[in-house]
Order: C-alpha cells, then structure tokens, then sequence
C-alpha cells in the first residue's frame, strides 16, 4: 500500500445489518479519489447485501477511474464469493497454509 493509497478495513459481518454504514466507509473511500485498497481479512459474515455493496463499489470505482483493489478475503468471503461464481471478479484468491 503507498501514501497515495486509501485503506478501508471491514471487521466482522458485511451484511443487510451493517450495508449502511459499510456503504459509506466505501464511499468516502472512493470520494478521496485515490487508490482505494478494502482488507476484508477480517469479514466472517458476508450475505448478498454485503456482495451487492462489493459490485456497486467496483462499478462507482470504474466510473470514477479509481482504482479499487478488494484484499485479503478471509474464508466467509471466499466461501460466498465461489458459491456465486464471482471469484475472478474480486482477485478472490484462497491462501493455503503452504503458502
């Protein structure tokens, strides 16, 4: 991550519940027209809100010609993002411990 880079951090669910307030944590992210980088190590809920606030995100950062880089997926997000076949769209990588 560089200087020019704005770092978002998504703890725990990323669900209908919480799709306000994550909504706006990614808003304000892309808003600083920077690089924007979301760690989403630490997500051990995602439901299709929280999916469908990852696909908005990536088409307002399109739009707005931000770089948007979604990482660390922990395995909630992974085991989600494989189920809807939308792991190419995310960088969705599964890390093994032999990694």
């Amino acid at each position: 991550m560089t200087q020019k880079t704005t770092a978002v951090v998504i703890e725990g669910e990323m669900t209908i519940v919480n799709a306000g307030l994550t909504r706006e944590q990614l808003l304000e992210a892309l808003n600083s027209g920077r690089q924007v980088e979301v760690d989403l190590s630490r997500v051990n809920e995602l439901d299709s809100a929280g999916l469908q606030l990852m696909i908005a995100a990536r088409r307002e950062a399109t739009a707005r010609e931000v770089p948007l880089h979604f990482v660390g997926h922990s395995g909630a997000v992974l085991e989600v993002l494989h189920l809807c076949n939308l792991s190419d769209q995310f960088d969705a990588v599964a890390v093994t411990a032999a990694q």
